[in-house]
């Protein structure tokens, strides 16, 4: 979705990158009762 498969990452910047993660981790998952994936790490790296 935001990079075609293949695509070589080393000429995206860091900055795109993390970008990238931030909103793939901010999406909520069906698969994780229509929560989201950062939601859950947080709650995993508080306890």
């Amino acid at each position: 979705q935001y990079f075609p498969k293949g695509t070589d990452l080393s000429i995206h910047s860091a900055t795109d990158l993390d970008w990238v993660a931030q909103e793939l981790n901010d999406r909520p998952r069906k698969r994780l009762e229509f929560r989201k994936p950062i939601e859950l790490i947080e709650g995993l790296l508080l306890q």
